[in-house]
């Protein structure tokens, strides 16, 4: 497993435990989607965030096709509700995706950010401020560079980013760009991803 030291959390006392997960990915992230969540297994004890790029006309397919890889609850994430342990949410195309500090999911149609909508910058910018040291972000398998300001304000705020390796991704511009930022926790193989998730959310942090 290749990792890289973890960086100082700038202050911020460790918190008990780890309370909302979010990941991002582009192209191929179908296939990077499906492996880590089939690799999650069931039970998860926190909120799994989703941040897809995604054909607008294919909105309605990606919870179904994730949802037959996992046994966890999968499905687009809706306005105004309340993210919920061991449930996948998924943003939907066209849609920028934010939680708040009571894990109230948000859609907004405001402008594309570096191009696209919804964007991870923006997911992984509010899970920050909502949640600070208890935050874990992940890049996954995508072209362009969405999510490399997001993971920096994640790590800024105390909070845990893993990214895919970039030399075994499917396509490595976004976890490359993740990884340039200096933010990242763990570099791992898609395969192991999970397992780290795992250990990280079901481990009390002194």
């Amino acid at each position: 497993m290749t990792a890289h030291t973890p960086a100082p959390d700038h202050g911020h006392s460790a918190p008990d435990n780890f309370a909302i997960v979010a990941v991002a990915s582009s192209a191929g992230g179908i296939h990077g989607l499906s492996v880590l969540l089939e690799t999650l297994g069931d039970g998860l004890s926190v909120p799994l965030l989703i941040v897809q790029h995604l054909d607008p006309r294919h909105g309605t397919v990606i919870a179904d096709v994730l949802a037959r890889r996992t046994p966890l609850r999968t499905k687009l994430a809706q306005d105004g509700e309340q993210a919920r342990p061991g449930v996948v949410y998924i943003a939907p195309p066209n849609h920028h995706l934010l939680v708040d500090a009571d894990g109230v999911l948000t859609l907004s149609s405001s402008e594309l950010v570096h191009f696209v909508r919804p964007s991870a910058d923006l997911l992984f910018e509010s899970l920050a401020g909502a949640y600070g040291p208890r935050a874990i972000a992940c890049v996954l398998t995508g072209s362009g560079f969405d999510g490399a300001m997001g993971v920096d304000a994640v790590k800024s705020r105390g909070g845990t980013v893993i990214a895919e390796d970039p030399r075994t991704a499917e396509f490595r511009g976004m976890p490359e760009a993740a990884v340039e930022t200096g933010a990242v926790d763990f570099v791992l193989p898609l395969e192991e991803i999970a397992a780290v998730i795992r250990g990280l959310v079901e481990t009390k942090r002194q």
